[in-house]
Parts: C-alpha cells; structure tokens; sequence
C-alpha cells in the first residue's frame, strides 16, 4: 500500500473527521489520498485559522483536531496554534510535509528544521523516515495528544516517504483509564478540609470533563462549601448555582479577592500555572489544596501544601463521600462579597449610552444567546469583561484563551465550534486588532455555508495595551490604526455586514442575525472610556469590604 494511502487509513482508524489546512506541492500524495477517503479537507485561508479549528475541535471533543500544512512557511505559520493547543491543553495533531530526504531534489530551498522547531512547543515531534512506521507513530501520537495534560503533536511526511510502498498494519485505538489518587491523600485532603474555618473550591480548566462536572456539583452540594472558577474554568458548573462567588478575571484586587483572601483554604481543583493565576499565594494566610492529573509545579505565587494527583473525578467524588461539612464553618463573609460582587457586575447592564460599553455589550450578548449557546472570544480587553461579567450555564459555552492569550483565533474558533455543534447558535466576538489577523477566514466560513455571528468591537486602537499604557502612566503612542469598512468587506466575501447606530439597534441586529442563515458580520462601535477608571477603582471600592 503507499504510504500517504497507510497514513489516512491510520487516521481513519482513529476516526479523524476533518483534516483542515492549506496542503502544499509536498502534501499532494496524502491530498490524492484523502479523495476515496470519509476524512473532509477543511481547506483554509491561511495556516493559522486551520491550526485554530484543529485546537478547538480539540478543545470540545476530546479528541485530536488535526491540520496540515506544507514545508517551510507553510510550517511556521502552525507555530502560534501549536502554543495556543499546548499551553491551553487542546488536543491536536499537525502534519507537515517536507522534501525529499533521501534523495535531493532543491538543494536547501525552503528546507528548515521543523521538527526541532517544535520541540518546545509539543508533547510529541517526529519525522518519518520508513512509511512502515507510520501506524504506530500515528498511534502514539493520538495518545500523546489526549494523555493528561492534553496537548499539540506534530508529525513530519517527507514526499519520497509518502510516495514509496508500505506494508498494510493498523494499530487498535486502545484507551486507558486514569489512575486514581493514593487514598491517604484523599484522606488528608478530607482532613484539612474538615478542620478548615472558612474552605473555599477553585474550578480551574483541567476540570472541564464531564465526569468532573458532575463529580463537583455533588461535591459543593453535599458540602455547601462555595466555588469560583478562573477564566478557562466557565461553565463547568452552572453559574446561577446558589454557592457561585465569581470568576477571578484578574490575578488580584477584585471583589473576589476579598473572599480568596478571607480562605484559609482554597480546594484548587483542575487549574494549573500556565493559565494566568487567580490569585497569589503568600498574601494571605491560606493553604492550598491541589487536585488535578499531575502535581503542581513550584512557583512564587503557587506552592500547595497537599497534592492530590490521580484522576479529578474520581478524586473529587471521594472527597465528596468523605467530607462531613463542619459546623464551625463560616461563610457569612462570603455572601458578603457575593452581594458585592453581584451588585458591582451588574452596574453598567442597563446603561443604553452608544458607542456601547463592553459591560453593555455582555448582557445584551448572553440575553440573545440560548443557555447552551458558544461565544468564542479572541483577546483583548473585552475578554475581562465577559470573563467576570459573563454568566456560563454550561461547560464550553464560554470559549477564550487565558494560557498563551494568542490575538486571531476568536473567528476559527467559533467556525470550529459551528461545524462540532451545527445547531447551537454561536456568536464569534473580536476586537477590530484581532479579527483582522485572520479575517480572511471569512471566505472559508461562508464556503462552508456555517451559520454564525461575528461582532468586531471597533475602537481602531489596540485597545488592551492602550488601557495598559495608561495604567502605567505613559503617553497614548503607537497603537491606533484605521480600519477598513467592515460592512463592504464582510460583503465582499459573501457575507452580511451591519453597522448599527445606537444601543436599541444593535439589540434589534443581533437578534436577526442570530435567526437567520449566513455569516453576519456586526461592526459595532465599542467605548472603553470608563475601563482605566473601572478596574482600577477595584483597587479601592474592593479593599472596602470588611
């Protein structure tokens, strides 16, 4: 059988669905291949937007997303979602081509070494030399990739590889089951938490998985003890849950933080470091509980005192079985900051002033959107706001990116999350920066006839680092720009542009376009005037709450 024949049927077995990328001269035996095959090419605009897609169905399925790209360029342009799927934990697979390696065919022309550019940013990176070894490196790399904590991998096909004859052998998809924690760390876990006076539950990203979910709702139900979650850890329980603080949107100096600070222990339970920290340990007295897949790394802001490491769910539920909520427990402090919380988000909901304030923008978005509706954020200062403003009532309704904080995704984000979920509605929001890093992937959208809505925020600035310049006290330099007219270029890929002129209007737009077919592209007049004075007003009204 030849090679790039082998490789699909490996994929196959696997069961890959979609391949999306922009395949190159050296890709044209695997591309030959996958036309007899059930594995859809997903051709894109550039190969940031496949590497995007590819993490996020990654992201909500729990399988591998898997995007090709050629040699040379077409390589490094998959550095960035390679970063953006190891450091969020997505699982992927990239494939690249490259020349002929054991005849020369170009002499060095485009060659680069890829493989060892990808050493720093994958759990797995291999050139294939025999097409022999392609079932078992295909294999080993679906494992590597969905083993905890879930990552990128990356295999290399030079085109001589891919063209010779190979013999036929597929490896069975085996799965494996997570081991348990150590009982005497449930034990001890139980303990502290027992003879803690004010325990509090952190939901980190690691503990998106179903079981999870379920495990934690049982465990603060049978408890009673309160929850927040960090900014990748939305959703994984209902945010209109009774016991629900807030989301620590900043590391530090929110009302939230009044509550972090009165802990005296805090159950961390799925959040790493390589997410933004939600807090940092030695302010305030408190221990720390870790439970996730792995232990904690040792960081100046994060050292725990117990580590409970095996599988989340099953450690969860077992200090769910275990825990006997004590009487001398005191939460009083905490629906305090509650009723702080609450009352400070909700301030700007209503106020109808346009440009519209992103905190305005929020309400209006999650009152449109059904309870299981996706928005996917790019980054940017808006991200703040629907991180700490924005209520999730289910896991992966709320997709953003708070490990490697990448600019370009929000848009191939939400196409990924349309074709995973063709009937929820799904609604992309990006900063006018952001949006046109991959804006072209517009075309690929409307190609694939996806329903969906994108909101550019459009301030013709930087806006996060133009808040940040500020802050710090320096002169407004350097980061405004001018946009095109995003109504006529949404129009010119085929899709729908609207431009609405007050608060009522975009209200009235965006309940239309969440009805009807297309790509609906909303150029909405953003106003982050209030956001120096806004956050940084936390640093007194917050340090107010006794």
């Amino acid at each position: 059988m030849k090679a790039s024949d082998l490789f699909i049927k490996a994929l196959e077995n696997e069961g890959v669905e979609y391949i999306f990328g922009i395949p190159g001269e050296e890709n044209l035996d695997i591309l030959n291949s996958l036309i007899d095959s059930d594995i859809e090419l997903i051709l894109t605009r550039h190969e940031q937007g496949a590497g995007f897609m590819a993490a996020t169905y990654g992201r909500l399925t729990g399988k591998p997303g898997v995007c090709m790209s050629t040699l040379g360029p077409g390589a490094t342009n998959l550095v960035t979602p390679a970063a953006y799927a190891q450091l969020g934990a997505m699982p992927m697979l990239m494939i690249t081509g490259q020349k002929p390696i054991k005849k020369s065919k170009q002499g060095r022309f485009q060659i680069i070494d890829v493989v060892d550019m990808m050493q720093s940013i994958t759990k797995f990176t291999k050139q294939i030399v025999n097409g022999n070894n392609i079932p078992s490196l295909v294999r080993e790399s679906f494992r590597l990739a969905t083993e905890e904590r879930p990552g990128a991998v990356h295999l290399e096909l030079p085109e001589d590889v891919a063209a010779e004859e190979s013999d036929f052998k597929l490896f069975e998809v085996v799965g494996h089951r997570r081991p348990d924690a150590n009982n005497k760390s449930i034990v001890s876990a139980s303990r502290m938490i027992e003879e803690a006076k004010c325990p509090l539950i952190l939901i980190g990203a690691g503990a998106n998985r179903k079981r999870t979910s379920y495990a934690l709702k049982e465990f603060v139900e049978r408890t009673g003890i309160p929850f927040f979650n960090t900014q990748m850890g939305k959703g994984v329980i209902d945010e209109r849950h009774p016991l629900f603080l807030g989301t620590a949107a900043l590391s530090a100096n929110d009302f939230l933080h009044n509550a972090i600070r009165q802990a005296d222990l805090i159950i961390n339970v799925g959040h790493d470091v390589i997410e933004k920290p939600p807090f940092f340990m030695g302010e305030g007295k408190q221990k720390v509980i870790h439970v996730n897949f792995f232990p904690a790394e040792v960081d100046d802001v994060y050292f725990p005192q117990l580590n409970v490491v095996g599988d989340i769910a099953h450690s969860v539920h077992s200090l769910a079985d275990m825990v006997d909520p004590a009487e001398h427990w005191d939460f009083s402090y905490y629906k305090k900051v509650k009723t702080e919380v609450d009352s400070h988000l909700h301030k700007y909901f209503e106020d109808k002033r346009f440009p519209l304030l992103p905190q305005r923008l929020v309400n209006v978005v999650r009152k449109a959107l059904p309870e299981d509706g996706i928005v996917t954020l790019d980054n940017g200062v808006y991200k703040i706001w629907f991180a700490r403003n924005y209520e999730c009532y289910q896991p992966n309704s709320l997709l953003l990116d708070n490990a490697l904080a990448t600019m370009g995704a929000g848009l191939p984000s939400a196409m990924a999350a349309k074709m995973i979920h063709p009937k929820k509605k799904v609604i992309s929001v990006c900063g006018d920066g952001g949006f046109m890093m991959n804006s072209q992937e517009l075309e690929t959208a409307v190609r694939l006839n996806l329903n969906l809505v994108v909101i550019i925020l459009n301030d013709s600035s930087y806006g996060m680092i133009k808040w940040k310049q500020e802050a710090m006290g320096f002169k407004n330099y350097g980061l405004d720009y001018k946009n095109p007219d995003f109504v006529a270029y949404a129009n010119s890929y085929g899709a729908i542009g609207h431009r609405p002129t007050s608060d009522e209007g975009f209200k009235t737009t965006l309940n239309s376009c969440l009805e009807t077919d297309g790509v609906h592209v909303i150029d909405l007049a953003v106003d982050y005037s209030l956001n120096h004075s806004i956050l940084n007003v936390l640093l007194k009204e917050s340090a107010e709450i006794i």
